[in-house]
């Protein structure tokens, strides 16, 4: 009967280890086919791109000054 339950348990360990290393295969498949569509590896066009630096605001075209930013 232990020979059972190590045989069992043996077999649900490999279960679990191909379900992990199919898990990843389909991972790298995904990966692989959206690879030209990731801005990661392939950039940002620089008139799309939400994170660039801000230009400056037209309200505030003259130099920051403390008083500008006292409030009474």
């Amino acid at each position: 009967m232990t020979s059972t339950n190590s045989s069992l348990s043996n077999m649900r360990r490999l279960v679990e280890q191909l379900k992990l290393e199919a898990s990843v295969e389909r991972i790298k498949q995904y990966c692989l086919q959206n690879a030209g569509k990731d801005a990661l590896l392939v950039g940002v066009p620089t008139g799309s791109n939400p994170f660039r630096e801000p230009r400056s605001c037209a309200k505030y075209k003259g130099e920051v000054t403390p008083q500008s930013h006292s409030r009474n």
